[in-house]
């Protein structure tokens, strides 16, 4: 395959995500598209976010913002892990304030039989919005994106978010031939929804389990992993870099490496250096400045964001970012400084 020197898929976020050599270390920050931004308020106004996140011209317009603003290596796919979902016909709201809530549970085998599959044709404005994108960004590689079949499967189980998991570990024991089943279901649902991003131009991926981290090493290898590894498995053959980020996942990262991650996400518990040891030299990662240190005051901030790229040079390859999301309250400016410092420390 050649490569242009503008060429995404020879960007450093791709070249650290593989493991090559890089001229600086990557920056890119989870939930960079939105929040935070006064222009991503003034752009979503008057829209409700399921709504926003199918409008094509707006999710580029979103998706773009940080780049711009920031100069970051990588856009991030403006979207929400239940995109897909609602796409397929489930019932499911964004409620503002709460998250994700889901008009009727799912916690039988009937219901999970309810549940419609995704096929491409339901999401051809994900490919436009993709396309609209990748046309704009030029060189910098764009993110797809897709919740994980357990964390979506939590959602669905639950009724909405979690702290306890209750019903849904009750459903694993319970009934672990239904939870099979719905997460089945829901590997291919993430699967066909990251496989439009990658073929509509997207350069890598992403696959989030943000409550994996409630489960056990033991629970995750029987209940998580073999669905995990399906969603991920749908653009095995796609040539773009695969990353898997969970939160709380320290005990988990190995086995979420081998669900098929080229990359693994670290959030900031565990220093990447540890992250590295624990991985082996298989994988690169990514990571892990807690958001919430951005409220701190320049120095001690500086100094932590010098402190993780030390430890990442012990992995493959490192992409920093932060541990879990940008809080909506953070300062922009924060934002734009952390990263012009990553790539200007790191410059070789």
């Amino acid at each position: 395959m050649t490569h242009t020197a503008s060429d995404p898929r020879d960007s450093v976020l791709v070249r650290a995500a593989r493991g090559l050599p890089t001229s600086h270390t990557p920056v890119w920050f989870m939930r960079q598209a939105g929040r935070s931004l006064p222009e991503y308020r003034e752009a979503r106004a008057d829209v409700p976010m399921l709504q926003a996140c199918r409008t094509p011209e707006l999710v580029c317009e979103i998706t773009m913002q940080p780049v711009r603003r920031h100069g970051v290596d990588a856009a991030v796919f403006f979207s929400d892990i239940v995109v897909p979902l609602a796409a397929a016909g489930i019932d499911v709201d964004i409620v503002p304030g709460v998250g994700p809530v889901v008009a009727h549970p799912v916690r039988t085998a009937a219901d999970v039989e309810a549940l419609p599959d995704l096929t491409p044709d339901m999401i051809e404005d994900i490919a436009q919005s993709v396309r609209l994108l990748t046309a704009e960004l030029g060189g910098t590689p764009l993110i797809g994106f897709a919740g994980a079949p357990f964390t979506l499967a939590s959602y669905l189980v639950e009724g909405g978010p979690s702290k306890n998991h209750e019903h849904t570990k009750a459903l694993m024991y319970g009934a672990p031939d239904v939870w099979n089943a719905l997460c089945a279901k829901l590997a291919r649902i993430s699967g066909t929804f990251l496989r439009v991003q990658a073929e509509a131009g997207a350069s890598a991926i992403q696959l989030f389990d943000s409550w994996v981290g409630a489960l056990s090493l033991a629970d995750y290898r029987r209940f998580v992993l073999p669905h995990s590894t399906a969603a991920l498995d749908a653009v095995a053959d796609l040539d773009v870099p695969r990353i898997h980020f969970g939160v709380g996942t320290g005990e988990l990262l190995a086995a979420m490496g081998e669900a098929g991650a080229d990359v693994v996400g670290v959030d900031y518990r565990v220093p990447l250096d540890e992250a590295a040891r624990r991985l082996g030299m298989a994988y690169s990662v990514q990571g892990n400045l807690d958001p919430a240190l951005l409220f701190a005051p320049w120095e001690p901030l500086e100094a932590k964001v010098r402190e993780i790229l030390v430890a990442g040079r012990a992995a493959r390859g490192h992409i920093f970012n932060l541990g879990h999301g940008v809080l909506p309250s953070t300062d922009p400016a924060m934002l734009t400084r952390v990263a012009e410092l990553v790539q200007s420390a790191s410059s070789s």
